[in-house]
């Protein structure tokens, strides 16, 4: 039977019926029999002495694989205890010659159905994986129908359809760049590593920045439901699906690595310079054409006329291009003390970037989140910055944390610590499987293939690209499926703590603020 996911044998179903009754009976009087009785005594004893040894846990017989996480602890069977036998390392070799040939996707990769509950446990989720609730509450109650589904067509660039393990995928509108693309490759390392594990689902996704289903129209309790729509980032007033973005696979257009390897070239970049060497300003990096608020930032920039504490540079991507993005490597920008994050047209990829940097981020008032960010607590992982008053905010926070430096240390290490252990790939993807899984078993109805859908596979992506493109799609390509279930999700907020937890966040921002203005203050009367 099974219990908690993993196999657990009675002594009948360990052993067999025969050897059952052989063990009951005394398997080992044939051999005592044949032994002088000091013998007979001694070979008795050891066995006992063995028997209690594995029944204690003293004696370690559980199998160990290589790589750490497949080694089992053995489980109580409430008489004595049976190691788990871990699953298999299984890799799956791409099968591009059989592609190009037949132009049909690969079928063996699909055989043997997963379940989650067959996998031994990989513990528990990261805390901002309680948002999947959250993001899903305009359906909890209704359901989702065909209906809703068709009404998100308007904005989306493409529907994918999962029937089996299998996607299918039906274009509407090319996304910008290769947003889509690696969105697309993303989902399919996730169909790889858990084979077979989510319901049928269908989806429509918008690769554009900003999130657009109102919720101001969706408000009657009894009135329309809001179409499912997936996105990027989201806000309070809207209810658009918030998904990883596509850099986690790579971003060819800025040569952004996929999120796995860049992820252990910063954790090695912050090392290179101790904290308290770095410069100690706020340092940023962008492009600021793209917002009306970056362009502000940019008065904040060091001038013969005032000093704000901030180190800025407009990132030309183009001149970066044609140069070979020498100087935009991500590991090598962990230079100061303090770096400042701000929204571009919408939310940013670059979020992740900056707090990992163990530099103290120094977060401008967002309008955006990302499937993590919420998870993100101020004065705990960054720092916050007024919207409105940029420049100013930036002098008093480096001003504070080059005299508090310590606790400035605290909130920089606190941010890339969650970026290194909340935000790496295997949460990536379990975040993914519990989102679809848990939108998966809101429908209403049976997802079927379009007329004009055609199936997607990894050969289908990676066989005929080229260059950058295919270099991120290998170096990112889950080579087989996973030996441990997703994380276990968390529950979801109750109303009451979730306003405690929205409280509290709001009551440190305000603290701030309060510490702000009288740092002006005295200021004032200094001058």
């Amino acid at each position: 039977m099974r219990e908690n996911g993993l196999v657990i044998t009675t002594r009948q179903e360990n052993h067999g019926s025969g050897h059952s009754r052989h063990y009951k009976d005394g398997i080992w009087s044939p051999f005592v029999k044949s032994l002088s009785r000091p013998t007979a005594v001694i070979a008795f004893s050891v066995v006992l002495i063995v028997g209690a040894l594995v029944y204690t846990g003293t004696l370690n017989t559980h199998p160990i694989v290589s790589g750490g996480s497949s080694a089992k602890l053995p489980v109580s069977t409430g008489t004595y205890r049976v190691a788990e036998t871990p699953r298999e390392q299984v890799e799956w070799p791409l099968k591009c010659s059989e592609y190009n040939h037949t132009r049909t996707c690969p079928t063996n990769h699909y055989l043997k159905p997963g379940a989650a509950e067959t996998l031994p446990g990989s513990g528990a989720c990261p805390d901002y994986f309680r948002w999947i609730h959250e993001d899903l509450r305009p359906w909890a109650r209704t359901g989702i129908t065909r209906e809703m589904v068709e009404r998100a067509r308007p904005t989306a660039n493409f529907r994918l359809v999962i029937l089996d393990g299998r996607a299918y995928l039906e274009t509407y509108e090319k996304a910008f760049q290769t947003r889509d693309v690696f969105t697309l490759w993303g989902i399919l390392q996730m169909l790889r590593r858990y084979p077979r594990m989510l319901p049928d689902l269908e989806l429509m996704f918008d690769c554009v920045d900003w999130p657009v289903v109102l919720a101001d129209r969706y408000c009657a309790p009894n009135g329309e439901r809001p179409p499912p729509l997936f996105r990027y980032c989201g806000n309070d007033q809207t209810f658009d699906v918030v998904f990883p973005d596509w850099s986690y696979w790579g971003w060819p257009e800025v040569n952004i690595k996929p999120w796995e390897i860049l992820l252990g070239e910063l954790k090695e970049g912050c090392k290179r310079i101790p904290w308290l060497n770095r410069e100690p300003y706020a340092y940023w990096k962008g492009n600021p054409a793209v917002a009306e608020t970056r362009q502000d930032l940019m008065k904040c920039n060091v001038s013969d006329k005032q000093d704000w504490n901030a180190r800025l540079y407009a990132q030309d991507w183009g001149r970066e291009s044609q140069e070979g993005y020498k100087k935009s490597d991500l590991a090598s920008q962990c230079t100061h003390r303090y770096k400042v994050y701000i929204e571009g047209s919408a939310w940013s990829v670059s979020e992740k970037y900056i707090l990992s940097c163990d530099s103290v981020t120094l977060l401008v008032k967002p309008h955006y989140y990302d499937f993590f960010t919420r998870g993100l607590i101020p004065t705990h992982h960054y720092w916050p910055i007024k919207e409105d008053d940029k420049c100013r905010s930036i002098k008093f926070s480096v001003d504070w944390g080059n005299s508090h430096k310590q606790e400035a240390q605290d909130i920089g290490k606190a941010a890339s610590n969650f970026i290194q252990e909340e935000l790496k790939m295997d949460y990536v993807y379990d975040y993914m499987f519990h989102l679809l899984n848990s939108y998966a078993k809101l429908f209403k109805y049976k997802p079927s293939i379009g007329a004009n859908a055609t199936e997607l596979c990894v050969e289908s992506m990676v066989c005929g690209a080229e260059g950058v493109e295919k270099k991120f799609m290998m170096e990112s390509l889950v080579k087989g499926p996973s030996n441990t279930s997703p994380c276990t999700m968390p529950p979801p907020y109750d109303p009451s703590s979730l306003q405690a937890h929205l409280n509290k966040k709001e009551s440190s921002i305000q603290q701030v603020e309060s510490m702000e203005k009288s740092y002006w203050e005295q200021q004032n009367m200094k001058s």
